[in-house]
């Protein structure tokens, strides 16, 4: 068996306990494991929190959460109007250039120990198995998807098989 939805959410703070209580209520009754609900819908939060943060102007005033169990696994993808991630930019050095290389840029998901945000994508590695960050194709926003193997409860109602 397979479950799949998907939500278009206003840009508000609002949606984003929204999604998080749907993709509980769906894991929960499917019987996945207490723990990994509990890491996918942080996850899924702070994607929410990103999108509703960074996801675009006034005149794009939403953004879409998709999610699909599968078998053993979840997909959740978070996808937004914003401006989307800039690419990390090589410096422009030659080879014989002897002054200090700059530091290196930060990857999306680090941020200084004393930042007082930008730790959501931080979490969402750290709390799933696989994580993907892109830009949407031929339109502005940005796409954050991530996956988690996922574990049953004990006795669990509807135990997924591939």
């Amino acid at each position: 068996m397979s479950i799949w939805w998907s939500l278009q959410l206003r840009r508000e703070a609002a949606s984003v306990p929204l999604a998080r209580r749907l993709l509980l209520g769906t894991m929960e009754t499917a019987g996945v494991d207490p723990d990994i609900c509990y890491d996918l819908s942080v996850a899924l939060s702070e994607a929410c929190a990103n999108a509703v943060e960074h996801g675009g102007d006034a005149a794009d005033g939403d953004y879409r959460v998709t999610a699909f169990i599968d078998g053993d696994t979840c997909r959740i993808e978070v996808t937004d109007s914003g401006p989307g991630f800039r690419p990390a930019q090589p410096p422009d050095r030659s080879p014989t250039d002897r002054t200090p290389a700059p530091a290196p840029v930060p990857t999306l998901a680090q941020a200084p120990a004393d930042a007082e945000d930008g730790r959501g994508l931080f979490l969402i590695e750290a709390l799933t198995d696989h994580v993907r960050y892109r830009n949407r194709t031929g339109r502005r926003g940005a796409v954050v998807s991530f996956d988690k193997i996922l574990k049953w409860r004990e006795g669990a109602a509807l135990p997924m098989a591939s």
